[in-house]
């Protein structure tokens, strides 16, 4: 299932805006400049947006500025240990929507999938055209083309278990898209990986909707602080972006750092997350 037009043309309005907004001096355009910019009328832009995060242009762009990361640090911080505790990891959406996930043994990820059917299919998303991948026992895989284009996105999904069949079947996999962004009802999550990954992976899993943590925090709650760099990796590899939210882990100094699918996407996710919290909060 290909992305519907105005979902991919609503991603490009919102990457667009992000690149004026950076380029632009504080306090950033006025809803006029901004419009200006992207060929659009103002009520057009404010119909655009509102529709898709329920917050005004002028309130997101500020979800969307290069110091984000920073605010997201200071009051959305989530320390791993202590989530559990405190209700953090009940707060998202994730987490009542994908409470199931199952992690592939060390020996069959060894042999590269071999022996795996695994079903694709693209569908829409916020954020652009998203490869959507898994097997009989769950999603496995998710990526997303807006920045790597849909054949490498493909070609980088498939290098991962080499020797698994690969049949495009997205009719199977549909109710799993759906609930992935913000229909209801329940997705399973398979997770292929070493045990090292899956362990950063679980860990990723804890972080509520709208929060963040750090590297080193997640190497801290696996037991093994030191493998700060081991810990960037193993989030840099994770094969589930979005269900496993490898977005919200950032650099200590309040840097974004990497994305597998590109920065844009990781910020427009952040915002997102960040609008919709607010958004729920003033409801």
């Amino acid at each position: 299932m290909n992305a519907r037009p105005e979902t991919a043309y609503h991603y490009h309005v919102i990457r667009r805006a992000l690149e004026v907004i950076d380029a632009a001096p504080a306090p950033g355009p006025s809803l006029e400049e901004l419009a200006n910019s992207l060929g659009m009328s103002p009520a057009h832009l404010q119909r655009v947006f509102s529709r898709w995060v329920g917050v005004s242009p002028k309130r997101y762009q500020q979800f969307l500025t290069l110091d984000h990361a920073k605010h997201l640090l200071r009051d959305r911080f989530t320390t791993l240990a202590t989530a559990d505790e405190v209700g953090l990891s009940g707060s998202g959406r994730l987490h009542d929507l994908f409470l199931k996930w199952e992690a592939m043994s060390p020996g069959e990820f060894a042999r590269g999938g071999a022996g795996l059917t695994i079903r694709y299919g693209w569908f829409d998303s916020p954020f652009g055209q998203a490869l959507i991948m898994g097997t009989d026992k769950g999603i496995c895989g998710m990526a997303f083309a807006a920045e790597t284009g849909p054949n490498t996105a493909m070609a980088d999904m498939t290098s991962r278990w080499p020797a698994a069949e690969f049949v495009e079947d997205p009719e199977v996999l549909a109710p799993w898209a759906r609930s992935a962004f913000g229909a209801d009802g329940m997705a399973q999550l398979h997770l292929i990986g070493a045990p090292f990954q899956i362990k950063v992976w679980e860990a990723l899993l804890q972080i509520p909707s709208g929060h963040v943590t750090t590297y080193s925090e997640i190497a801290q709650s696996i037991g093994n602080p030191k493998a700060v760099r081991a810990v960037g990796t193993a989030v840099g590899r994770n094969p589930i972006s979005w269900l496993i939210p490898c977005h919200r882990a950032l650099r200590k100094s309040g840097g974004l750092g990497g994305y597998h699918w590109g920065l844009p996407v990781k910020r427009a996710m952040l915002a997102w997350e960040s609008a919709d919290l607010e958004d729920k909060a003033r409801a």
